[in-house]
């Protein structure tokens, strides 16, 4: 029996309404409209799309953005002085820079130049220690769509076994913290496995819930999943497909095909993680703009 495919979009969609609400009562109780923020340094098409996406889903949701661009040659100071110019703006709420940067840009010092209240991406340095030790902060948007996405569909993660597998500051070590907390969403017990992993199927077969964010298509394998598990689908790859109108095609790092066939629940690429990813940025920004016009 095949799997049930998540419907990401459809799930982002209720999320999306939700927020539009909060927008309203800011506006109506306050005279605030939240405002998001992006700077994006060059030209890479991905990142150009990625921001597209990004400011058609505030304008959707009632949301102002405002794009700083700078060209792909702009030093460190460039980057960090339009950073501070926004951060320092009280009509901009949240602050994103597009990653990645170029090589000659310190990302990390970049990142750590936003307020961790601004930081509606959650990956200052600052933030990221708030979810370590459970404080209040904004959450990482991939990792926290993740976990509400497991209750928007029932999954019971409390007792569960769940594996993560990629290590990176952005999803994996981020979403292993938030299922091993105490609480709706979570209280799983995690493996994080990499690409130091020996043996990966041997842990990717005993995962109740298995989230894969390699970055490398086809690393997990129909006979790599325990049957009936929940598989996440976090890559977004882009393979050569001459029969595609754009000469590619969209594939996770699950082998969507060989996994469906035993999975109970899995989610797509496109259309899985990403729309989640999206709206859980446009929230940052509306609960951003609620503590800082309290």
């Amino acid at each position: 029996m095949d799997a049930e495919i998540i419907d990401g979009k459809a799930v982002a969609a209720k999320w999306h309404a939700a927020t539009r609400a909060r927008v309203a009562r800011l506006a109506d109780e306050r005279g605030v409209v939240p405002c998001l923020g992006v700077i994006l340094v060059g030209e890479d098409p991905a990142s150009v799309s990625y921001v597209t996406a990004k400011e058609r889903a505030c304008e959707a949701d009632g949301l102002k953005s405002r794009q700083v661009r700078l060209p792909a040659t702009a030093s460190q100071e460039d980057v960090l002085r339009a950073v501070r110019a926004l951060d320092a703006d009280p009509e901009v709420h949240g602050v994103l820079v597009q990653l990645p940067l170029p090589r000659h840009i310190d990302e990390t010092a970049v990142v750590n130049a936003i307020s961790p209240e601004k930081d509606v991406d959650g990956f200052t340095d600052v933030n990221a220690g708030r979810m370590l030790v459970g404080g209040a902060c904004l959450l990482p948007c991939t990792p926290h769509g993740i976990v509400r996405l497991l209750e928007e569909e029932d999954v019971a993660t409390a007792g569960a076994h769940a594996v993560v597998v990629g290590r990176s500051n952005i999803v994996g070590r981020p979403l292993a913290n938030l299922l091993s907390r105490k609480g709706p969403g979570a209280n799983a017990t995690v493996t994080l496995c990499h690409t130091g992993t020996r043996d990966l199927g041997a842990y990717t077969r005993q995962a109740d819930i298995l989230v894969v964010a390699s970055g490398r298509p086809g690393t997990v394998t129909g006979d790599m999943v325990k049957p009936g598990a929940v598989v996440i689908d976090v890559g977004v790859n882009r393979v050569a497909d001459i029969s595609a109108k754009r000469g590619y095609r969209l594939v996770g790092d699950v082998d969507f095909a060989g996994a469906s066939k035993v999975a109970s629940k899995i989610t797509p690429v496109p259309g899985g993680v990403g729309p989640l990813t999206i709206a859980m940025l446009v929230e940052n920004t509306v609960e951003a703009a609620e503590r800082q016009t309290r």
